[in-house]
């Protein structure tokens, strides 16, 4: 039993790049599969589908290596982190993405800022 579905997705996500597999299969639910959407809009997984309460997603490859390096959870159960649009836009890290929980759903932080919303940070990707 996962107390924390989300870090747990996230999780493999990242060890499934760092150990070169392709694919991985979690148990589904609507905030993984939302987060999974989200990843692939941003370029990280390749492909997410759902079958049967399992959600199978690819991750995107590059010239031979993964387009995901890493990985920081930044909001636990045990501590919620949040930001506000100004906080978003002041933040210049480049090549890293932010994945927040929205008013208008789970989006980047890119998209936040076209949104002109801010909300609660899940993880940061680079």
């Amino acid at each position: 039993m996962v107390n924390y579905t989300v870090g747990d997705f996230l999780i493999r996500v990242k060890n499934a790049a760092r150990a070169d597999r392709t694919d991985l299969t979690v148990n589904s639910t609507k905030l993984v599969k939302a987060i999974a959407e989200c990843l692939k809009t941003e370029g990280f997984l390749s492909e997410v589908s759902v079958n049967e309460g399992k959600l199978t997603a690819k991750i995107a490859i590059s010239h031979k290596k993964p387009v995901l390096m890493d990985l920081t959870l930044i909001s636990k159960p045990g501590l919620r982190v949040y930001r506000n649009i100004d906080e978003l836009k002041l933040r210049k890290k480049g090549s890293s993405i932010l994945i927040l929980t929205t008013p208008k759903g789970i989006i980047s932080n890119k998209k936040a800022i076209k949104e002109n919303v801010g909300g609660e940070v899940i993880a940061e990707i680079w």
